[in-house]
């Protein structure tokens, strides 16, 4: 009897768990992924979706135009579309990019974008019906194809796309939204209505695309508020960043639980074809190498391998001297770039631009780029301000969770000719740092800080004080030419006392020569233009 009361609790136990969807999770735990409120949220709605437009672009080599237009609906509701001129969506990837989460092409790919987990859109989608009760509409077109229309909202408790509506529309026609200036011959339109309070400021859509615009200064961004207000972020640049290129996993990595799925999943003969076919920078002598580490067979077929014997490859694998993996799948802007950015947003008297090369921390490449930009039309109240970006994305929150905050604090910026309270520069300082990685560790499914690696926060730092170096020249030399300028205008003031008095005491010459003489050699003397 105690062994049937054991089963049928048991039984019931098991009738109050319920297995839920990907989409019914972040339906409860929206604030996992940025929407926490209606001002948080909006931002996040339009970061999402530009940051898929950049992307999309980058990939087909197309020079970015994006177009925002939020309108104002009343009782805290707004209304966002988003258009590009990317190359379109096809018909049948539609529904399943805005109506399921957890679907894409960038997650299983080594290669730098900005969009990595496939879940941003369609996340925006789902708040949108969540808050609005209201699905997405999206128009997209193809060169040379149709402009196809869904209406599409997401079946929560499977996690799949609900079609409301399917059909080819004229871009031309009434019926396609927005201006008709705005038409692009292919991309795609999104429109949805979401819960938002569209406000100005630093955490804000205009100052999300102002940063945006500052690390993409080849792209076209115009943002249309609520009350009409249309600002243009223009392109400074036709030059597009190198396209990154997508590489294979490097042993070191790849954790345990990887490394069994990929040798269940391998269909090939031996260990060492295995080695030499599914990671970058193995061949054959580097694969025999780490059989012989490990001390299993090279031969042997891969789906023979037990647990223990796995995990003896792996921790071989980081023993053996392997090159480092390929830096091709990176796509960092690059000095001359960053600084078109920086000046034609922030007009600054002084700006520099460092690129550290690449390196690489748990097999993974990544690059650090750090811009200064000084005084000009930059506030010369109070502390420095600081720009993050990862993968060329604007990071607006949690600043003082990010490694870019962190690797600031460990500069003597006093050093390099700035004034420093604590450990925080002061002065008319924009401080921008950019972490290029095929992988980029968040601290959260929400993308908003880079966690505190100690090599990347070394990285960061270094280029942070070879910059600091330059922006310090710069500083010492304004200074010594402040200097200069003040001490040729007091001898130029004597001057004119001057000249009468030493053609009194000479009693000859002309004064108003002499006067001249005097001037001349106070300009070749403290000439500030030498400096």
């Amino acid at each position: 009897m105690a062994d049937d009361k054991i089963t049928e609790d048991t039984v019931q136990e098991g009738t109050d768990h319920k297995e839920i969807s990907v989409a019914e999770f972040f339906e409860k735990n929206k604030h996992l992924l940025g929407f926490e409120n209606p001002q948080k949220s909006i931002i996040t709605v339009v970061k999402e979706a530009v940051d898929n437009s950049l992307d999309a672009c980058e990939e087909e080599e197309i020079l970015p135009e994006v177009q925002v237009l939020i309108d104002d609906l009343g009782n805290d509701k707004s209304r966002v579309e988003i258009r590009d001129n990317a190359i379109g969506l096809s018909r049948e990837q539609i529904p399943k990019v805005f109506g399921k989460l957890l679907y894409g092409s960038k997650f299983h790919k080594l290669q730098q974008s900005r969009g990595q987990q496939g879940i941003g859109i369609s996340a925006s989608a789902m708040y949108a019906q969540l808050t609005t009760g209201e699905p997405v509409t999206v128009y997209s077109k193809q060169e040379g194809e149709p402009c196809h229309k869904f209406v599409v909202r997401i079946d929560t408790e499977k996690n799949e796309p609900e079609i409301l509506e399917d059909e080819v529309v004229d871009p031309e026609s009434d019926e396609f939204p927005g201006e008709k200036d705005y038409y692009f011959d292919h991309g795609t339109t999104i429109e949805m209505n979401i819960e938002a309070k569209y406000t100005r400021g630093h955490h804000s859509v205009r100052n999300y695309l102002k940063h945006t615009a500052i690390m993409n200064p080849y792209a076209r961004v115009v943002l249309q508020e609520p009350d009409g207000n249309k600002i243009e972020y223009p392109r400074v640049s036709r030059e597009l960043p190198e396209r990154p290129k997508e590489i294979k996993p490097h042993p070191h990595g790849v954790e345990l639980g990887v490394m069994l799925r990929m040798v269940d999943n391998s269909d090939a003969r031996t260990i060492s074809s295995f080695l030499q076919n599914e990671f970058t920078r193995v061949g054959r002598t580097s694969a025999e190498k780490v059989c012989e580490e490990a001390d299993i067979d090279t031969g042997r077929r891969p789906n023979t391998l037990s647990k223990d014997e796995t995990e003896q490859i792996l921790d071989a694998a980081q023993e053996v001297d392997l090159q480092s993996p390929p830096t091709d799948c990176l796509s960092p802007l690059g000095e001359d770039l960053m600084l078109k950015g920086l000046k034609k947003e922030l007009n600054p008297e002084y700006s520099t631009a460092v690129t550290r090369k690449p390196t690489v921390y748990q097999g993974n490449p990544f690059q650090v780029e750090v811009g200064l930009a000084w005084g000009g039309d930059i506030d010369e109240e109070g502390s420095f301000n600081e720009l993050r970006y990862a993968n060329k994305v604007p990071l607006l929150y949690k600043k003082s969770a990010c490694v870019t905050t962190k690797a600031i604090e460990d500069v003597s910026w006093n050093r390099y000719n700035i004034s420093q309270t604590g450990n925080r520069p002061q002065g008319p300082l924009y401080i921008s740092i950019h972490i290029a990685s095929v992988w980029v560790p968040f601290t959260s499914e929400g993308k908003e800080a880079v966690a505190n690696y100690d090599l990347i926060r070394k990285e960061m730092k270094l280029a942070l004080q070879e910059a600091g170096r330059k922006l310090g020249k710069y500083l010492k030399r304004k200074e010594r030419k402040q200097v200069q300028e003040e001490k040729k205008r007091k001898l130029t003031s004597y001057a004119k006392e001057m000249g009468p008095a030493i053609a009194q005491l000479a009693d000859e010459g002309d004064s108003d020569k002499i006067e001249d003489q005097i001037q001349a050699m106070v300009q070749a003397d403290y000439n500030p233009e030498q400096l």
